[in-house]
């Protein structure tokens, strides 16, 4: 190797260790420092539309359930019974209570304790430390968040600038039409997907239906990490009408996507969560304007499953490499993957707290 090359190699940041990709130490730490202490997307407002209905998801490793109550307000509890800790709901459904299937402990819909069999007879009368752990569940537009740390920061730290953002691209959130929920799970570490997400300079050579309607060449594609926001963008080749004039894409720490193509109003938004070192589960939902144009959806709809596709031979690959053992760290470029160094800094300060 030229000493010019062992110079240039020398100004590229070191990723992340190898190591943090698979160890499963690692993943508990994040589950604990990061992903119980984040804002993430679970669904949006229409999917409970009346009083009593509920859905139930996941955080990572903590188990949620949303519940539209007799007033109509949308609440998150811990989906665990304060009894034994046996999760109380499971799918979607609609319900005038909640009740855990092991031993018939009955919640209201706000949370409270209603009903436990022989609870009175064996002598307990006090029951208000007894209901479900409500968590923090709020909304930009119709999208909603739920934050399990109780003294978390509002949703509007997290999102920045983003629901602006969005605006000023010409779309208005409350008026979109959801479309469809797509759901995967990815044999790749979380950390890889996201930070396969967070460049485009792989586009070009793994994305060629993408770099064909999209311009990513250096000069038109922008990036701009903010705090817990990373996002970049770039024009299409060529008009695609409608009043969505450029793509733009974005990352809510630590794994909450939201996407823009041009064309008419749409947004797809969803999040990721690690089930195992080398599993990622992820969603997302997709919306457009509501009298978008059918082969335009079919389209758009076509060249995202194409890149999602791409992407997952990718980042599958890339886990399959990092769990060789045999690379320390990789490199990153100082401007085409600064993302994901900004990402990267975020993980590493995460695990470096010891609260």
């Amino acid at each position: 190797m030229s000493p010019s090359v062992l110079r240039q190699s020398d100004d590229l940041t070191p990723t992340l260790p190898a190591s943090w990709y698979s160890d499963p130490e690692v993943l508990r730490r994040e589950q604990a420092l990061i992903f119980a202490r984040s804002w993430h997307y679970v669904g949006h407002a229409g999917e409970l539309p009346r009083a009593g209905q509920f859905r139930a998801t996941l955080l990572g490793r903590v188990p949620v359930v949303l519940v539209r109550d007799d007033a109509r307000v949308l609440r998150a509890f811990l989906n665990v019974c304060r009894h034994r800790g046996a999760l109380v709901c499971d799918g979607t459904g609609a319900r005038a209570t909640l009740q855990c299937p092991y031993h018939a402990w009955t919640y209201g819909l706000d949370g409270r304790l209603l009903q436990a069999p022989r609870l009175a007879a064996e002598g307990v009368s006090e029951t208000r430390e007894l209901g479900l752990v409500e968590l923090q569940l709020q909304s930009w537009g119709p999208f909603l968040f739920v934050n399990p740390h109780r003294d978390a920061a509002p949703l509007r730290e997290m999102l920045g600038d983003v629901p602006e953002r969005i605006a000023r691209a010409g779309i208005d959130v409350d008026s979109l039409r959801f479309l469809e929920r797509s759901e995967s799970e990815l044999a790749a570490n979380w950390k890889i997907v996201v930070e396969n997400y967070l460049e485009c300079y792989h586009c070009p050579v793994a994305h060629p239906g993408f770099s064909r309607a999209l311009d990513v060449s250096v000069d038109a594609y922008w990036l701009e990490a903010n705090a817990s926001r990373m996002s970049q963008g770039c024009p299409p080749r060529a008009s695609a009408g409608g009043e969505v004039r450029a793509a733009e894409f974005h990352l809510l720490f630590p794994g909450t996507f939201v996407n823009v193509y041009p064309g008419r109003a749409n947004l797809s938004i969803g999040p990721l969560w690690p089930c195992a070192p080398e599993r990622t589960r992820r969603f997302l939902d997709y919306f457009v304007a509501p009298d978008a144009d059918p082969s335009w959806v079919e389209e758009l709809q076509a060249l995202d499953e194409q890149v999602g596709r791409e992407d997952r031979a990718l980042v599958e690959s890339v886990h399959e490499g990092l769990a060789s053992g045999l690379l320390d760290s990789g490199k990153l470029l100082p401007e085409s993957e600064r993302l994901i160094a900004h990402f990267q800094a975020l993980v590493r300060a995460a695990l470096a707290s010891r609260s």
